[in-house]
């Protein structure tokens, strides 16, 4: 059975049928449907999935689509591909049910009324883009869906969101198309310098010999995914991005769209160029640990409650990033475990702060106070969600995260102290907001606020649960990711551990 294709036919199937359906209520309810459907299908593909296989990839299909120029319809995926699209699959229902109201105009913040079987058709697509572009393995496909997913996110920003709506879906609209030119161009010198006659991605590693060439290729493969990311300085559209964007939205662009960066990062840019990556290390971990502290910092200083959480992002896609490029096997699979925590705790945060702007009609902090007195759940698990981000012990984030420090500092000492400083950091702006936010008198705008519904508990939910048990018990999941990464790291001829200087000397005797 080609599963992949079939996780990726759903979800547009499903697209199209909500399309067609003759009321709001129906094509809410198609989707939310199909985007279980595609769940379920999930939990199919990973129960087939072994983790131990010798294979590279597994669930392979390949067919030619333009023969003459070598490219394949080509998908594939190993335990860090595996692992990404199981978060798309369980937050996509997830964005759905909490999106009921975001896309019909009766919020009391929504934009004037918009088409409803749209809103849901795009998401859906969304789905399938997100799907395949974690899927793909050839490098041209996956250059299709990085670009492709652009379209629905543009439309979903730009007719959905806030009030500068049309600014923030433009800015992200010219930033991702800018790295996606990089990448294209880099994506075709690759296939003419190669000389291989094809784009799929297993055929090509270890083929660019020369360090020069490796280098160039790097940068334009690197830049595309620094903005999509996106990591410091290519950061600036985020922070508009995820403000206007509808709550629903503004969790996949920042849970699952940007971890196509720094998924990029670690499947393409370490594997193709090894050398470069190695030459260009040094850079990349200056610009992961100033994303670390600038990204906190600034989040510290913001008044939007959205804003703010997109500027928590660009600090964690810090730790992301310094992960992948710290290349040991701890910081690689914290890296890439911190994508799936990342996408759960802050999908929390994005959902519950669109509830609270649902109820107050403003994302300005200073407009809130006292909620916890009149929605003690709300306000709950606002705290557990930001007690993730912040990285507390036996909550999800905190064991990526300790993985990313400790990987780190086995080869860059100096790096990982100050990072760790971004820890600290985390822990202002989080308890700071929930203190202005949660705590205290209630402010007269926020007494009549009701507590949490059965649909947004049924939202919130499975997030919270998720936040706990990786935090508790997060070895499911690595057993998945662990045999990925060793395999890359194999790939990019580095040590899967740094000996320390008592083994050096233990060695010399």
């Amino acid at each position: 059975m080609p599963w992949l294709s079939i996780l990726m036919a759903v979800p547009v199937l499903g697209a199209v049928g909500v399309s067609l359906t003759k009321s709001d209520k129906l094509a809410k309810q198609v989707a939310l449907v199909v985007s279980l459907v595609v769940l379920v299908l999930t939990g199919v593909v990973a129960a087939q999935f072994n983790p131990s296989s010798t294979e590279r990839f597994q669930l392979t299909e390949v067919y030619n689509w333009i023969p003459r120029f070598g490219v394949h319809y080509g998908l594939g995926v190993d335990g860090i591909a595996l692992v990404l699209i199981a978060l798309s699959a369980v937050l996509v229902p997830i964005v759905v049910l909490a999106s009921w109201h975001d896309a019909d105009g009766t919020g009391a913040a929504a934009p004037p009324k918009r088409s409803v079987k749209t809103y849901f058709a795009l998401l859906l697509v969304l789905e399938a883009m997100m799907i395949g572009v974690f899927a793909a393995t050839d490098i041209f496909l996956f250059y299709v869906f990085f670009e492709a997913m652009l379209i629905p996110m543009y439309f979903m920003i730009g007719s959905y969101g806030g009030a500068q709506r049309s600014y923030a879906a433009v800015k992200f609209l010219l930033y991702s198309l800018f790295g996606g030119l990089l990448m294209l161009v880099a994506v075709i010198a690759l296939y003419v310098i190669a000389g291989k006659s094809t784009f799929m991605f297993p055929e090509l590693i270890g083929v660019i010999q020369d360090p020069n060439t490796q280098k160039w290729l790097f940068l334009g493969f690197f830049i595309a995914f620094a903005v999509k990311a996106p990591l410091w300085p290519f950061h600036t559209w985020l922070p508009d991005a995820a403000a206007q964007a509808p709550a629903g939205a503004a969790v996949l662009l920042v849970g699952v769209l940007d971890k196509v960066g720094t998924y990029g990062m670690l499947r393409f840019c370490l594997e193709l160029f090894p050398d470069a990556a190695k030459f260009f290390t040094p850079l990349v971990i200056v610009l992961a640990v100033v994303g670390i502290i600038y990204g906190a910092i600034v989040a510290i200083g913001q008044s939007d409650i959205k804003r703010l959480i997109a500027y928590t992002s660009i600090s964690h896609f810090g730790f992301i990033a310094l992960g992948v490029f710290a290349m040991t096997a701890d910081a690689g699979a914290g890296a890439t475990l911190y994508m799936v925590n990342h996408g759960f705790s802050t999908g929390a945060l994005f959902l519950i702060a669109g509830f609270l702007i649902y109820r107050r009609g403003s994302s300005q902090i200073a407009d809130y106070g006292g909620v916890q007195k009149v929605a003690p759940v709300l306000a709950g698990t606002f705290l557990i969600a930001g007690l993730s981000g912040l990285s507390l012990p036996g909550l999800s984030s905190f064991v990526s995260e300790f993985m990313v420090l400790m990987g780190t500092y086995e080869r860059y000492k100096v790096p990982a102290i100050i990072a760790a400083t971004g820890v600290i950091l985390a822990a202002i702006y989080i308890l700071w907001m929930y203190q202005r936010m949660m705590t205290g008198p209630s402010a007269d705008s926020v007494k009549g606020f009701t507590d949490l519904d059965i649909r947004e508990k049924l939202v919130v939910a499975p997030l919270i649960a998720v936040i706990i048990a990786l935090g508790f018990f997060p070895k499911p999941v690595l057993d998945v990711i662990n045999p990925a990464v060793d395999k890359t790291l194999s790939s990019v001829h580095v040590d899967k551990f740094t000996p320390t200087v008592a083994e050096k000397k233990g060695a010399g005797q």
